[in-house]
């Protein structure tokens, strides 16, 4: 008697072909959640330890972004003898201010080529004087309002 491929005569009997996996039924629901449910606990542990280092990394890149600006300043000053004034601003690193006095003894050029916003897309704050000294350059930080705690707070030149 032929029962036709694969077929079991008991299994026939019982009115039940036996179980058997081949690569065309794929996955159970379950096993499809598990996998989704463990994916998902290792998305959450990466992001809870990268997503602190990126707010680390841009206070790092404002006080090197400051750091920067300082020497572009020095420069400025070894040149011209005197920093540039409140109302030329950092502009004056990029382009010769109207009010300098001695327009010649400016660098060809300028001092830095392009002043870069901080890390949150402000520009940077120049203020004659300064806290602690003949200036300060500064950011707001991430909030963009002065004080704040952590990545909030705000960065001057005078306390790097």
């Amino acid at each position: 008697m032929y029962l036709g491929h694969n077929q079991h005569p008991v299994a026939n009997e019982r009115g039940f072909t036996p179980v058997r996996r081949s690569a065309e039924h794929g996955f159970t629901l379950v096993e499809l959640m598990v996998v989704i449910v463990i994916i998902g606990l290792l998305a959450t542990i990466v992001a809870i330890n990268v997503i602190p280092a990126t707010d680390t990394a841009r206070v790092e890149k404002a006080k090197a972004d400051i750091a920067t600006i300082e020497q572009a300043l020095e420069q400025y000053r070894l040149d011209n003898l005197t920093y540039p004034s409140g109302t030329d601003g950092l502009q004056a690193l990029i382009s010769p201010p109207a009010s300098l006095a001695q327009p010649q003894r400016y660098r060809r050029g300028g001092y830095i080529k392009k002043l870069p916003n901080d890390p949150w897309g402000r520009p940077y704050n120049y203020a004659v004087p300064g806290r602690k000294g003949a200036f300060d350059i500064s950011s707001l930080g991430a909030d963009g309002q002065p004080g704040g705690e952590n990545e909030n707070a705000d960065i001057y030149s005078s306390e790097l």
